[in-house]
């Protein structure tokens, strides 16, 4: 092996690290968006959903998405452990590695859908079955031999396969799952239910945004010509624009400059540059990006106004801007750029509707598959567990206390079992 093979097998280890620690990134988010009552139970189940994603993706999910199978699904190297392939000019085990990361990064969007009112039971069983049922059979329709593939759908890093596709079960849950208590009023209008730390908040989109790098960059498999640099600048330039245009946006329509807006933005930049990444020129990276904020905004507000109560706005961040981002290769790809990474030009460089036709084909069918997939998957659970979600007596206590027995914020949430024994603590109203 030369030396550029492991100076590949070495970016793309570290690329893997850093989409890994996108996961830090969710749980903070995910912890800050939501109520002090609940935030030991989503730290916690970041961490053990991706272990159930691991032992699955290692079992059958990697094999669903590369082995030799047909259009549909793949059919062999399940159990992964070949120490001596070579895999897209790396090393089997580090391609695994960080497709297995990737995987790890869907379910963790899809369960945002999930928060503040769905059994724990219901988590772990939900884990098992969109990392094998679910997440591999898009991702082979597009990364593998699928039939999305073989019309050469340009999803460099997964707008698509790993944002919509997390997004749509997100819905599905959010639907069947119903608003958490308290968020609807009876004449149809929409409380505000803050999450407890917009400083957790803000972190988290700070790591994800530093993580996005392993995502994105990482996904030219290599450092030849330093390709991956061009991909981490678009990256950035769509983050940025997606953060002022949802400052601008929120700013002027409202009045105020909203800091979970403004987060948003930043995520649906993120989200709308992964598929185009490889594609576009930085011009129209940072029209990507502007598009996202504004749009996230938008989206924002549609989902409230609509009932489906979406804590911490994946169906937004993820599913709206991923369809965007999907679509807008269809647009801005540059022959030099398509020709490079597959596909054909986008409609403004002269490629027609052909690429633009692709890419709605490809939103449409992944979408609907993981959304009635997942429908059809919470339905069993429903039917095996008893209820999707937890009693209204433990929503109203919060999930740390009711699933687990113990409070993210000891010192600063008195549990109600001290009160059986006399012990008199500072309370907080949550």
């Amino acid at each position: 092996m030369g030396e550029l093979f492991y100076l590949n097998a070495l970016w793309v280890m570290v690329a893997t690290i850093l989409v890994i620690l996108m996961q830090g990134g969710f749980i903070l988010l995910e912890a800050g968006s939501t109520r002090m009552k609940n935030a030991g139970h989503i730290a916690g189940k970041t961490i053990f959903t991706f272990g159930i994603a691991s032992l699955v993706f290692w079992a059958v999910g990697y094999g669903f998405i590369y082995g030799q199978g047909n259009l549909f699904i793949g059919f062999s190297d399940f159990f992964y452990g070949d120490f001596t392939s070579v895999v897209d000019g790396l090393p089997g085990s580090i391609d695994f590695m960080f497709q297995l990361a990737f995987a790890g990064i869907a379910l963790t969007i899809a369960f945002g859908g999930f928060a503040e009112r769905a059994k724990l039971s219901v988590y772990i069983l939900f884990a098992i079955f969109f990392s094998a049922f679910v997440y591999p059979v898009v991702a082979h329709w597009i990364w593998g031999d699928g039939w999305l593939a073989g019309l050469e759908k340009q999803d460099f890093a997964g707008s698509t396969v790993v944002h919509l596709t997390g997004a749509m079960a997100a819905l599905a849950a959010t639907i069947l799952l119903k608003p958490r208590i308290g968020k609807y009023n009876k004449d149809g209008t929409a409380n505000d239910m803050h999450g407890h730390n917009q400083v957790y908040t803000a972190l988290g989109v700070l790591l994800l945004w530093v993580g996005w790098f392993g995502f994105n960059a990482g996904s030219t498999l290599g450092v030849d010509e330093g390709f991956f640099g061009f991909v981490a600048l678009n990256t950035n330039l769509a983050a940025a624009a997606g953060a002022i245009a949802a400052l601008s946006t929120a700013w002027m329509l409202s009045g105020k400059a909203d800091v979970p807006t403004v987060l948003n933005g930043a995520l649906a930049g993120l989200v709308a540059i992964t598929a185009s990444c490889a594609f576009v020129e930085p011009w129209a990276a940072v029209l990507i990006g502007l598009i996202a904020g504004v749009i996230v905004y938008y989206s924002m507000k549609f989902f409230d106004k609509a009932k489906i109560d979406d804590p911490i706005f994946a169906l937004s961040v993820h599913g709206v801007a991923g369809v965007w981002g999907t679509l807008s290769t269809g647009f801005f790809a540059t022959p030099e750029l398509a020709a490079m990474n597959g596909g054909l030009p986008g409609l403004l460089y002269g490629g027609g509707l052909t690429q633009l036709g692709v890419q709605t084909l490809g939103v449409v069918s992944a979408g609907l598959y993981a959304f009635l997939t997942s429908v059809i998957l919470l339905l069993v659970i429903r039917a095996v567990v008893g209820s999707l979600r937890v009693t209204e007596e433990e929503e109203l206590l919060g999930l740390d206390l009711s699933e687990h027995g113990s409070y993210g914020y000891p010192e600063m949430v008195q549990p109600a079992a001290n009160a059986q024994f006399g012990v008199h603590e500072p309370v907080v109203k949550i």
